[in-house]
């Protein structure tokens, strides 16, 4: 009988001490529009800059690696990370533009996205980058090999 009584007063408390929320508004400030497409100008010079930063990577060039890298990712990018990237991407094949879009980051900002495939390949994606809009490499990122 004791229990059945501890057990209501707690139930009980929980009730008498609930608040009840009045007025609450969801406010949803995520910018929902996403550029149209990205032009074929804008689309070289973003290829152009990735692979620049893929053959500064193929021949150690950590200078011109960073040179490439936007601020925001320069001090993360150790060179674990270069060397996943570099033995994640075979420097011996050809790489191509697959398709193009944009990458939604967390904070709802929307970055040019370049995905790449083997030359003469099926359509498999091999990397995808993604940029800022200075042309800078915001992240890198080869697709796992399967064994």
């Amino acid at each position: 009988m004791k229990k059945l009584f501890l057990g209501l007063a707690i139930i009980g408390g929980q009730l008498i001490f609930a608040q009840k929320v009045v007025g609450v508004e969801v406010q949803n400030n995520q910018k929902k529009e996403l550029p149209t497409t990205i032009s074929k100008d804008k689309v070289n010079f973003y290829d152009i800059n990735f692979r620049k930063f893929i053959k500064a990577l193929q021949s150690s060039d950590h200078k011109t690696a960073d040179a490439l890298l936007s601020d925001k990712i320069r001090k993360i990018a150790t060179d674990d990370v270069l060397a996943k990237v570099k033995n994640g991407i075979d420097s011996t094949k050809k790489l191509e533009v697959l398709k193009v879009g944009y990458y939604v980051t967390m904070d709802g900002v929307s970055h040019p996205n370049i995905k790449y495939k083997y030359a003469g390949d099926s359509s498999e994606e091999v990397a995808s980058a993604v940029f800022d809009d200075d042309g800078k490499i915001l992240g890198v990122m080869p697709a796992a090999k399967e064994k």
